[in-house]
């Protein structure tokens, strides 16, 4: 771990504090041009996200007008009406390939929208303690100023098999330790390069979260592009369900492993269902 990665960690609570957090919940309201760009308006913007912070899966809910809940892995997209039947309306198996050849402008289908919004809200929710799971590797790259400010800059490559926007992002840090922007391209969207800038940040059951999350067109010099805002995340009513400190495992406990929506069994019995009803 890098000195600049430990410093990180320790500005948003300390290892010990995110070792201990099971899954974080909270309610979010989505604004932004890409919504309409994606013919997606209205599945998404007023809902509730939980995310497993030892694991890559988030839930989000309500989904669309009829109040169907999304469940997303790396590997699968699921959304099911949420009810007692939690019956499957859409499936998406191997969601990252279902993107080839997009381009901003490529509508997307709810379940897109789903793997988009999920593996998203799972990074701003769990980083940067994600950023130590294993074949995350990171490199500090140096200063960088911005606004009168010098921020650290981190390099990141993400291991293969991580749903994220791109696999090489740039982190800035600055003064207290606090992540307050992230450089990635989005590839499910052409790799449209942005500036995603994070701000409010309040403690929550031992974590430090930012509450408020904007998302600009980055230039070629490294410098946002401040109209229009692609994306914007507020989030309030925030819960932090955690172990208690005797019952968390110790830092050479198993690392942390890919978690799939719901158990096999019961995952193979719904997804042999055919979808038979619609999102919107």
């Amino acid at each position: 771990m890098t000195g600049l990665l430990r410093r990180l960690l320790g500005a948003h609570g300390g290892a010990d504090a995110w070792r201990r957090t099971r899954t974080i919940s909270v309610h979010h309201r989505f604004r932004g041009a890409l919504w309409e760009l994606k013919d997606t308006e209205g599945l998404l913007e007023d809902a509730r996200t939980t995310v497993r912070v030892q694991q890559q899966w988030s839930r989000q809910s309500p989904f669309g007008p009829l109040g169907y809940e999304s469940t997303v892995t790396p590997d699968l997209v699921l959304i099911e009406t949420g009810d007692d039947e939690d019956e499957v309306v859409e499936e998406l198996q191997d969601p990252r390939a279902s993107f080839a050849g997009h381009v901003l402008s490529t509508p997307w289908t709810p379940a897109q929208l789903a793997y988009f919004t999920g593996y998203t809200m799972w990074a701003c929710l769990t980083e940067p303690w994600s950023l130590t799971f294993p074949g995350v590797r990171t490199e500090e790259v140096g200063p960088w100023v911005e606004g009168g400010k010098t921020w650290q800059r981190l390099r990141v490559v993400h291991p293969g098999g991580t749903a994220t926007h791109s696999p090489v992002q740039t982190l800035y840090v600055d003064a207290d330790g606090m992540l307050r922007r992230r450089d990635y391209e989005v590839d499910i969207a052409g790799s449209f390069p942005s500036v995603h800038y994070a701000s409010g940040f309040e403690e929550h059951g031992g974590l430090v979260l930012a509450t408020h999350h904007e998302v600009f067109p980055r230039s070629g010099d490294g410098h946002p592009v401040t109209a229009p805002v692609v994306v914007s995340i507020d989030l309030d009513r925030i819960q932090v369900d955690s172990m208690p400190p005797r019952a968390a495992p110790s830092a050479e406990a198993s690392p942390p492993r890919r978690s799939s929506p719901r158990p096999a069994s019961d995952r193979s019995s719904r997804a042999a269902r055919r979808p038979r009803q619609r999102t919107r």
